[in-house]
C-alpha cells in the first residue's frame, strides 16, 4: 500500500503548496477524516502497522488478497464498523482485534484459520459473523457472549460439535454450519427464541433436535445426512417453517403429524427411504413444491412423480377422499345426470374445486365442460397437453374463483383479454406454447405470484411483468429473451425466483446485483461471458455478490 494512502489525514494535498485562491469546495483544511478504505483484490501480503494512523476508519476491506497476518494495530480503529479479511490467508487473528467494540461485521470466510482467541464474545456489538470456509475445530465458548449476532456462517470447517452456549445468542436469526462433522446438535439450540434459518446440510447428523421455542423458523435445511427417524416431536412446534428440505437421508416414513406445519411452502424429501406418505400432505394449504424423487414409494406413479408438485397435491387429496368414500368408485350416474356430464369428472369439481380436461390433443374445450361448472366455485383449471391455438374464451366465466390456472403445452400464440379478468389468479402456467409477448392488461392480474412461460418464443423480457408487484416466481428459461431491465427488477419486492437459463442473454447487467430479494437467479446456458460459469455455480448469492461488485 503506498506510504501517502495511511498518511492521508496527515499530509497537506499537493494544491495547498501553489499559491492559489480557494473555493469552498477545496479548502483542504477543512476535509474531514478518512472513514472508508477499500484495498480489495490486489495483491498484497502484508498491512502496515501504519493503519493506526487512520483513526476515523468505519469501513476496511482487503478482502481477496494475499494476507498471511493482520497488524496488531487494527486494534486501535476504535471507530471500525466494518472489517472485510475473506479471501486471504490468514493462519490466525491478533488478540488486538477483539478490542474493536463497535465491530459491527467481520467477514473471515475462506481463509486457513484453525483457532480463534477465546476472548472472541468480547466483541458484543457483532452482528454479522462470516467464518465459513476456514480448518476450525472448535469454537470459543465465548461465543456465547455475541448477544447482538443476526447472522452467523460456520459452514465448511471441521467442526465435530456446537457449544451448546451458543444458544445464549438471543438475537440470532441465520446459522449455517454445512458441511461440517457434525454428529448431533445441542439440544439447548431449539430454546432460540429468534431463529428463523438454520443449514445443517452435510454433517453427519443421525437425527433432528426437538425444536419446542424456535417459534419463528422459517428454513431448516438438513439433506445429506444420516437421519433415519423424523419424529412429530422434530416437528410439531415449528409453526412458522416454509421450507423443509430434507433430501438424501436414510428416513423411512413421515409422520401424520407434517400437516401441523400450515406455512409449509418447500418439501424436499427426495433420495430417502420413504415407502409411503401421509396422504394429508395434499391438505398442506401453502405447498407449491413437493420433491419426492428417489423414494421406494409404492403408492404413487413414478409418472405421476415426474407431473410435477400440483399434480402429485391433487392426487393425494383425492386419496383422502377414498380414504373416506369406497375406493374406486364413480359417482353413479342418475336420472338427474346429463349424459355428457359422465365424462366430466363431477367428483372433482365438486369436491376438489378441480376442472380438468388435459392431454385430450382437443382443439378446442367444448362446451359441456364449462356448462358442468353450473354455480360450483372452480379454484383450479388444467387444460394442459391440448392442441389449443387460443386462450378458451369461457374461461372468464370462472373469473370470482379460480386462482391455478394451467394452459401448459398447448399451440397458444397470444393471450386474451379474458384470461387478464381472473382477478384472483395466483398461479399461471403457460410454458410449451408459441407465445412472443404478453398483453398490456395482464397489469389487472395484480394477486399473480407465479407464471411460468418457459419453452415459449419471447425475445424480450415481457415488461407487463414489471408491473405485477405480487410476483414471486418469474420462469422464462429455453426463450430467447436478449435483456432484462435491473431497475425494473428492483422494484419487485416479492420476486425470489427468477430463472432466465438457456435465453439469449449477452451481458448481464451488474445492477442485477442490488435485487436482493432474489434467492434464485438461474442464468446458465447463455451466451454472456461474465459472470463465468465457475461464479454461476456457486449459487445464487454468490452471483448477486460478484455482479455488485461489477457496479461501476
Amino acid at each position: 500500500v503506498p506510504q501517502h494512502v495511511w498518511r492521508i489525514n496527515l499530509d497537506t494535498p499537493e494544491e495547498a503548496h501553489q499559491n492559489l485562491s480557494f473555493g469552498t469546495a477545496d479548502r483542504w483544511w477543512e476535509q474531514t477524516d478518512l472513514t472508508k478504505l477499500i484495498l480489495a483484490s490486489n495483491k498484497l501480503q502484508c498491512l502496515s502497522e501504519d493503519v493506526k494512523l487512520l483513526p476515523a476508519l468505519t469501513v476496511l476491506d482487503v478482502h481477496d488478497n494475499q494476507l498471511t497476518s493482520l497488524p496488531s494495530a487494527l486494534g486501535q480503529l476504535e471507530n471500525l464498523q466494518k472489517l472485510d479479511v475473506s479471501h486471504n490467508k490468514l493462519k490466525s487473528i491478533p488478540e488486538e482485534l477483539l478490542q474493536l467494540s463497535h465491530l459491527k461485521s467481520l467477514l473471515l470466510h475462506h481463509n486457513e484459520l484453525s483457532h480463534l482467541p477465546d476472548g472472541f464474545g468480547q466483541l458484543v456489538n457483532l452482528e454479522e459473523l462470516d467464518l465459513s470456509n476456514n480448518h476450525l475445530t472448535d469454537i470459543p465458548t465465548s461465543f456465547a457472549l455475541l448477544i447482538n449476532l443476526v447472522r452467523l456462517n460456520l459452514a465448511c470447517n471441521q467442526l465435530k460439535n456446537l457449544p451448546a452456549d451458543i444458544s445464549a445468542m438471543k438475537s440470532l436469526r441465520q446459522l449455517d454450519c454445512t458441511k461440517n462433522y457434525l454428529e448431533t446438535v445441542p439440544s439447548k439450540l431449539a430454546t432460540m427464541a429468534s431463529l428463523e434459518q438454520l443449514y445443517l446440510r452435510k454433517n453427519k447428523l443421525r437425527s433432528l433436535p426437538d425444536f419446542p421455542s424456535c417459534k419463528l423458523l422459517k428454513e431448516l435445511h438438513a439433506g445429506e445426512n444420516q437421519i433415519e427417524i423424523l419424529n412429530a416431536e422434530n416437528l410439531k412446534h415449528l409453526n412458522s417453517l416454509s421450507v423443509l428440505e430434507l433430501r438424501d437421508n436414510k428416513i423411512k416414513s413421515v409422520p401424520d403429524e407434517i400437516t401441523l406445519l400450515q406455512k409449509l411452502e418447500r418439501l424436499d424429501l427426495a433420495n430417502n427411504d420413504i415407502s409411503r406418505l401421509p396422504y394429508t400432505l395434499g391438505n398442506l394449504p401453502q405447498l407449491k413444491f413437493l420433491a419426492l424423487e428417489g423414494n421406494p414409494l409404492r403408492t404413487i406413479r413414478r409418472d405421476l412423480l415426474q407431473k410435477g408438485t400440483q399434480e402429485l397435491l391433487k392426487y393425494l387429496r383425492s386419496k383422502i377422499q377414498d380414504d373416506v368414500t369406497s375406493p374406486n368408485e364413480e359417482p353413479p350416474v342418475t336420472a338427474m345426470t346429463l349424459p355428457s356430464e359422465s365424462r366430466i369428472n363431477m367428483h372433482a369439481i365438486t369436491s376438489l374445486k378441480l376442472l380438468e380436461y388435459s392431454e385430450k390433443q382437443a382443439a378446442v374445450i367444448p362446451d359441456d365442460v364449462f356448462n358442468a361448472v353450473r354455480s360450483n366455485p372452480v379454484a383450479t383449471v388444467n387444460f394442459s397437453k391440448n392442441q389449443l391455438k387460443e386462450v378458451p374464451p369461457r374461461i372468464v366465466e370462472l373469473k370470482d374463483s379460480v386462482c391455478d390456472v394451467n394452459l401448459g403445452f398447448n399451440k397458444i400464440s397470444s393471450i386474451s383479454l379474458e384470461l387478464c379478468m381472473l382477478h384472483k389468479l395466483t398461479h399461471l402456467d403457460i410454458r410449451n406454447n408459441f407465445l412472443t409477448s404478453l398483453p398490456e392488461e395482464m397489469e389487472a392480474l395484480t394477486r399473480l405470484q407465479t407464471i411460468n412461460l418457459s419453452f415459449n418464443r419471447f425475445k424480450v423480457f415481457p415488461s407487463v411483468l414489471y408491473r405485477i408487484l405480487a410476483l414471486e416466481t418469474i420462469l422464462l428459461s429455453n426463450n430467447q429473451v436478449g435483456s432484462v431491465d435491473p431497475l425494473q427488477l428492483k422494484k419487485m419486492e416479492n420476486l425470489g425466483t427468477l430463472d432466465l437459463q438457456n435465453n439469449d442473454l449477452l451481458q448481464v447487467p451488474p445492477e442485477l446485483g442490488n435485487c436482493e430479494t432474489l434467492r434464485t437467479l438461474l442464468l446458465e446456458g447463455n451466451p454472456f461471458r461474465t459472470p463465468r460459469a465457475a461464479v454461476l455455480a456457486k449459487g445464487t448469492a454468490a452471483v448477486l455478490e460478484y455482479l455488485r461488485s461489477r457496479i461501476p
